[in-house]
C-alpha cells in the first residue's frame, strides 16, 4: 500500500534567519522580534547547526536580573552574552526526508515549537514548525478523496466495492465488505492520509 508523500521537505520554510555563536543577546532578541519566530539556529563557522536559542532561553537574563537565586545552567545564561552562552545544545534537529508525522513527534516529546533541518553532515537546509506541520490539514477534499481512492482502495482486497467522501477533511468510506476483518485495515489506512481529520466507516457486510 503506497504510503502518503508528505515529507518535512515539503513543507520546511527554505528561507531561514540564523545566527552565529558569537552573536551578541540584543542582536539575537532583534532578530527574533523582526522575523517572528520563537527561537533560532545557531551555526559555527562551517555552517553545522550547534545549537538552537530560543525565547526560553534568553527570559533568564530578565529573571535573575535581581536574585543569584536559580539552577546553575539558568544563572549561567542569565549572565550570557552571546548566542554560544545562550543556546541550548545540542541543537534538536530532523532530516528534509523524515515523514510530517515523525517531525510532529520529535516535536512533542522534546518540547519544541520549531526544528532545523540539516543534511547528513549537519548544514541548514532549513527549519520546520508546528504551524509548517498542519499545512498538512490545508489539502483539499478532492485530493484526499483522490488519494484514498488511488493508493488505499485500490489496493484492498474487495476495495473496488467501496466509496471514499470527503467533507471539511473528515473521511467517510461505504459500501459492501465481505470480510469484517478488513475493517480495521481500512480505518487505519485511511486515517495514515495526511490531511484526513476523521475516519467514519458507513459499512455493511455479507
Amino acid at each position: 500500500m503506497a504510503e502518503s508523500p508528505f515529507t518535512v521537505s515539503d513543507v520546511m520554510t527554505h528561507t531561514v534567519v540564523a545566527v552565529g555563536m558569537d552573536a551578541p543577546f540584543k542582536d539575537v532578541v532583534e532578530l527574533l522580534d523582526q522575523w517572528k519566530v520563537s527561537a533560532l539556529p545557531v551555526l559555527a563557522g562551517d555552517g553545522r547547526v550547534v545549537g538552537v536559542v530560543s525565547e526560553a532561553d534568553l527570559l533568564p537574563k530578565e529573571e535573575f536580573r535581581d536574585t543569584d537565586q536559580g539552577a546553575l545552567t539558568e544563572r549561567a545564561k542569565a549572565s550570557a552574552l552571546t548566542a554560544g552562552g545562550l543556546m541550548s545544545a545540542p541543537a534538536v534537529t530532523v532530516h528534509a526526508d523524515a515523514t510530517v508525522a515523525e517531525a510532529a513527534r520529535i516535536m512533542a516529546r522534546r518540547h519544541v515549537k520549531r526544528l532545523p533541518v540539516v543534511d547528513g553532515v549537519g548544514l541548514l537546509q532549513g527549519v520546520v514548525s508546528r504551524s509548517d506541520l498542519l499545512k498538512v490539514f490545508l489539502r483539499s477534499d478532492d485530493e484526499i478523496a483522490e488519494e484514498i481512492r488511488r493508493s488505499v482502495l485500490s489496493v484492498l482486497p474487495y476495495g473496488d466495492t467501496l466509496t471514499a467522501s470527503v467533507t471539511e477533511g473528515s473521511v467517510t468510506i461505504g459500501g459492501l465488505l465481505p470480510e469484517r476483518g478488513l475493517v480495521t485495515l481500512i480505518a487505519r489506512a485511511v486515517r495514515a492520509v495526511e490531511g484526513v481529520v476523521d475516519v467514519r466507516l458507513d459499512l455493511t457486510h455479507r
